[in-house]
């Protein structure tokens, strides 16, 4: 599995719906021709898009989710997320400089390089700030939705002079707002203007009022998201870097901007970005030293072997807020019942499933608690050992089925009527890690009497689908989405298991209804665990503690899902030709190679 750059969430939401962790690893094949090219003294670097897959066809348009543009290299936002464990508003400069922000983030202002320009040689502006604001409040979400009650909306962008823009925040303040603004992506306004009609900006602030005319406007807003989408530059203008040379089905070549505001950083004098079109492709290109580096990829031991025998290969392995779990379907019996799902947890040796699915990239979770395994011990700090750790007990689990009602008949577990019970694990076919996860899981249960099967999706699509709809008991659920607490708990308490933000009211729908699939109750023992999450949004740093520890003890007794296995971001390079690397657990490790070009890192080999 490919994991994708930055907000997984957010990726995952547009994959669903269009076609990428987030995640995507199998595609329709494509050619195998590559790019070719020469360069100077700083030679090629030669990396994958752990996002995407390449589309030649596609246009050289950010916003367009299989665009040829490329995350680091050519596409810049403002700044670049730092990953820290607990604080998601720490960032490195993009083309943002500096800023600044009120205490309670109602107002953020943003300086930008004072020497950047295009690679048409024309400034950086904040026009063309605002303009790269536009055009996100046709795709909606974030900062900047035309739905003025939203949490973390912006309410007014306003250019100060030619290099700065003041963002304010409405009033249903979110603390992520700043992090949503210094994400956003930048293109040129010379190029992407003429797609915001005239009185745009009039019919922005119109669209945040209510009545018909608001409505209006909204519709007339996000009505543009396909044009944007779609729009096809005739060249790349790019304010990174590097510029698109030219692309194939094969492979993308990227040469150095000359304009870049901190070109002398920059030490490849182009980039190839390679194709794939799947795991094993990429694994080929490693084991034959192709790639000077490339984000996580889930490898076998066997692969990861002869990766590591080849000159000059390594390994850089660092924090990546990201869990996989199986998550129930409360809403069908027996898994309603939590004793039920107390015994499943019991009786999966995660260790094992682990060394089978992920032995490179991952760590068997210390317990399930929503939250990644190294932010747990940050946020939960002591308390993290107060909870029950679910360690491999048949004992216990023949107790807690027991509990729940279930008999055993000639061996095998029943439903407490005497109807065959029959566990089925739904995962996409094409995560192969998450297929041998699910295997191991169910030989565990098979051999204790329960009789379980792998069943599995034929793409990722298809599969977020089925599950949206209810389809399946118990699913391959990634969670634990930090940095943020919000977003954290989102994966386990949001619109997944009913909980949504509507025009500032958080409403619960009953299971099968709005995307509910998850199916748990609304309230737990006299707590509410998506109003809870739901406050962390504006909570202070005192009181986030205090909601994720509740979650956590809650979602620890509880268990809507079983935490599996804990990723670690598992990076590669190759010290052939480049050098520089971000160091193990560094907090770049989680950005494209082209951030670490920018800030410096990369250098060519002494030979």
């Amino acid at each position: 599995m490919v994991l994708a750059i930055g907000d997984l969430e957010h990726f995952m939401k547009r994959l669903a719906a269009i076609t990428a962790l987030a995640v995507i690893i199998t595609a329709t094949a494509c050619g195998t021709t590559e790019a070719t090219g020469t360069a100077g003294p700083g030679g090629i670097y030669t990396t994958i898009d752990g996002a995407k897959q390449i589309d030649a066809t596609a246009p050289i348009n950010p916003f367009n989710p299989q665009g040829s543009t490329f995350v680091g290299y050519d596409a810049m936002s403002l700044a670049w997320p730092k990953n820290d464990l607990m604080d998601p508003n720490q960032f490195y400069p993009g083309i943002a400089k500096s800023w600044t922000a009120t205490p309670d983030q109602g107002e953020v202002v943003v300086h930008l390089q004072p020497n950047a320009r295009w690679s048409d040689g024309k400034p950086v502006t904040s026009e063309d700030i605002r303009t790269s604001i536009g055009l996100a409040y046709t795709q909606g979400g974030s900062a900047y939705t035309v739905d003025a009650g939203a949490a973390g909306a912006a309410a007014d962008i306003q250019i100060l002079d030619g290099k700065t823009v003041k963002v304010v925040q409405g009033a249903n303040r979110s603390n992520v707002f700043l992090r949503n603004v210094l994400s956003t992506v930048v293109v040129p306004a010379h190029v992407y203007g003429s797609l915001l009609p005239a009185g745009f900006w009039t019919k922005l602030k119109a669209a945040r009022g209510t009545g018909p005319a608001a409505e209006q406007a909204k519709t007339e807003i996000t009505g543009l998201s396909q044009k944007v989408i779609t729009f096809a530059p005739p060249k790349d203008v790019s304010a990174g870097p590097f510029v698109l040379e030219r692309i194939n089905p094969g492979a993308a070549l990227l040469k150095k901007n000359e304009y870049f505001y901190d070109a002398a950083k920059i030490v490849p004098d182009k980039v190839k970005v390679l194709n794939y079109t799947g795991n094993e492709q990429i694994w080929n290109y490693l084991v034959s030293g192709k790639l000077d580096s490339a984000p996580f990829t889930a490898v076998p031991a066997a692969v990861m072997k002869r990766i590591k025998e080849t000159q000059g290969n390594g390994i850089r392995k660092g924090f990546s807020p990201v869990a996989a779990s199986l998550a129930f379907n409360q809403a069908r019996k027996p898994y309603d019942n939590v004793h039920v799902r107390r015994a499943l947890a019991y009786l999966i040796d995660r260790s094992q499933v682990t060394k089978i699915a992920s032995p490179e990239a991952g760590t068997p979770s210390v317990t399930t608690t929503g939250i990644h395994g190294s932010s747990a011990k940050a946020w939960l700090g002591d308390g993290l050992g107060t909870l029950e750790p679910y360690k491999l007990d048949p004992a216990k689990a023949d107790q807690e089925l027991k509990a729940a009602g279930m008999v055993k008949k000639g061996g095998t577990w029943a439903m407490p009527d005497g109807k065959p019970w029959k566990v089925e694990l739904h995962v996409p076919a094409s995560f192969s890690d998450w297929v041998a996860a699910a295997k191991s899981v169910t030989s565990q249960l098979n051999d204790h009497g329960i009789e379980a099967s792998v069943v599995t999706s034929a793409d990722y699509i298809l599969y977020l689908d089925e599950l949206a709809r209810g389809k399946y008991d118990i699913g391959f659920w990634l969670m634990a989405l930090g940095p943020s607490p919000y977003n954290i708990y989102q994966r386990v308490y949001g619109s997944a298991n009913g909980w949504q933000l509507l025009a500032g009211q958080l409403r619960h729908s009953p299971p099968g209804k709005n995307g509910n699939w998850m199916g748990g109750p609304e309230t737990i023992g006299g707590v509410n665990p998506g109003e809870l999450t739901s406050r962390l949004n504006l909570a202070s740093p005192a009181e986030q503690k205090r909601i994720v520890g509740t979650l956590a003890k809650l979602t620890n007794e509880q268990l809507p899902v079983i935490q599996i296995y804990d990723y670690v971001n598992t990076q590669f390079v190759n010290d052939t030709r480049y050098t520089g690397w971000p160091a193990a657990d560094s907090e770049a490790l989680r950005l494209p190679a082209g951030v670490w070009m920018q800030l410096g890192m990369i250098r060519k080999t002494s030979l």
